[in-house]
């Protein structure tokens, strides 16, 4: 099952917790979770939830991919699918399907 809105406002907010002037910022964010609508389904629009990760090796380099649709050069990431409890598993998930890197290579 994707994660649930509650998880993610959950997550959200112990975000504005640490950084509380960023509340204008996540309002929008806020506001989708509120809706009837799953915003993590890909079909919920005008926005819905993805999954980014930032892949950074110890010489502090970047992983970015070239994004086969939109033809952007982008870090990995995507939609999360029912099988990804959280938003960690889809994005760590993203970076295998992306990348070929599994998890343990994300440490």
């Amino acid at each position: 099952m994707s994660p649930a809105p509650s998880e993610i406002r959950a997550l959200v907010q112990t975000y504005l917790v640490r950084h509380p002037s960023e509340h204008a910022v996540v309002e929008a964010l806020l506001a989708v979770l509120d809706a009837a609508d799953d915003p993590t389904c890909r079909t919920t629009m005008p926005a819905h939830i993805t999954c980014s990760a930032v892949v950074i090796d110890r010489d502090r380099r970047v992983l970015h991919i070239l994004h086969t649709a939109s033809g952007l050069v982008l870090v990995p990431g995507g939609h999360p699918e029912s099988r990804d409890h959280t938003l960690l598993a889809a994005a760590v998930r993203e970076v295998g399907e992306e990348t070929g890197m599994g998890a343990a290579l994300l440490k």
